[in-house]
């Protein structure tokens, strides 16, 4: 396939070029939904204009390649919010994102994709990949990466490059005190603490919090254990089913998990004789059952996107020096709607 064109881009959304050029171009009259799907398939048709064609051409700067690398692209608005967000950052620097997509686990036919090992690519970030042994090849590779999140068995010495972690403990054993002063004497947690770092490092936030109230941790009330990818409402639902007497609140590692202890509240409301309140994490607005109406830590995917570009940027600039981990903070929104209402 040639170059890129605006109208190749129209065309494959069945919208007009001039409303294409107006995105690209940051003019007004484009709604934000057709904003963004018109971005997402810039990006994924690899269209290298998102700066004004004029300006590339008067600078005489030559377009960069950084390559996406992620799976499960399309599993959460909050994921393509944050690619939204990257690509539109690294348009202004005249540089291209390209998708790679890896597939979810590692299996012995596994390859990394030619364009990883070509020469072609500047820069790399990774982000919504979560297992080691493709992240470990990945590691190896020589051109500059920025990861967002990680495995916990992946240290940062293994990493071996810079690491975008959303700041989860003290933010957990913050809303932990919250709940703690709304009443409630026993709180469980629900969350693989094996899927990611983020996850774990929520889970400290928990015992923290506990902690400094003197609360006992309670491990029939935790649910802590590996969770596969489809198996999320089964392997909560068989957790509730299993306590006998329900504590007064859940922690939950995310705003996913959480909407599945909301279904089965909702689901099962005479297994809970008194109210319960439910905790999340990432302020994702698509869960209904749970948006708007529990304590959650916001996260700014917005500025979270634009932190990896410009990350990665410097990093490309700059790849012998020494590397960082780096905590994005989220903003908490308390809330105290109780379970079953």
């Amino acid at each position: 396939m040639g170059k890129v064109t605006m109208q190749d881009v129209a065309d494959a959304l069945g919208v007009s070029r001039v409303s294409v050029w107006k995105v690209f171009n940051e003019q007004p009259g484009v709604s934000d939904s057709l904003k963004n799907s018109i971005m997402e398939m810039a990006a994924k048709l690899g269209y290298n204009g998102l700066v004004h064609t004029s300006t590339a051409a008067e600078t005489g700067s030559k377009y960069k390649n950084v390559s996406l690398v992620v799976s499960r692209p399309d599993s959460s608005v909050f994921w393509t919010d944050i690619i939204h967000s990257i690509a539109k950052e690294l348009a202004l620097h005249n540089v291209n994102l390209m998708y790679t997509y890896m597939p979810s686990s590692y299996n012995e036919n596994f390859q990394l994709p030619d364009i990883l090992t070509g020469g072609d690519i500047s820069g790399i970030i990774v982000l919504n990949l979560y297992d080691k042994h493709i992240i470990k090849r990945i590691t190896r590779l020589e051109t500059p990466k920025v990861f967002l999140d990680t495995v916990p068995s992946i240290t940062e010495k293994i990493l071996g490059c810079d690491l975008v972690l959303i700041e989860g403990r003290n933010s957990i054993s913050e809303i932990v005190d919250d709940t703690v002063k709304r009443g409630c004497t026993r709180l469980g947690f629900v969350g693989d603490v094996n899927y990611a770092r983020t996850n774990l490092e929520r889970y400290y936030g928990y015992t923290d919090g506990i902690a400094m109230h003197n609360i006992p941790l309670e491990p029939d009330i935790c649910l802590t254990d590996t969770i596969s990818i489809s198996g999320y409402q089964s392997r909560i639902f068989n957790f509730l089913d299993s306590i006998k007497e329900m504590p007064d609140a859940f922690i939950c590692v995310s705003d996913y998990v959480a909407q599945y202890v909301a279904m089965y509240i909702s689901k099962y409301p005479e297994r809970f004789s008194k109210p319960i309140l439910l905790t999340g994490f990432d302020g994702n607005k698509e869960y209904v059952s749970v948006a708007d109406k529990i304590t959650t830590a916001n996260v700014s995917t917005r500025h979270l996107g634009k932190k990896l570009a410009l990350q990665i940027l410097y990093r490309m600039d700059c790849p012998n020096a020494p590397r960082e981990t780096i905590y994005v903070h989220p903003e908490i929104t308390y809330l105290s709607s109780i379970f079953p209402n």
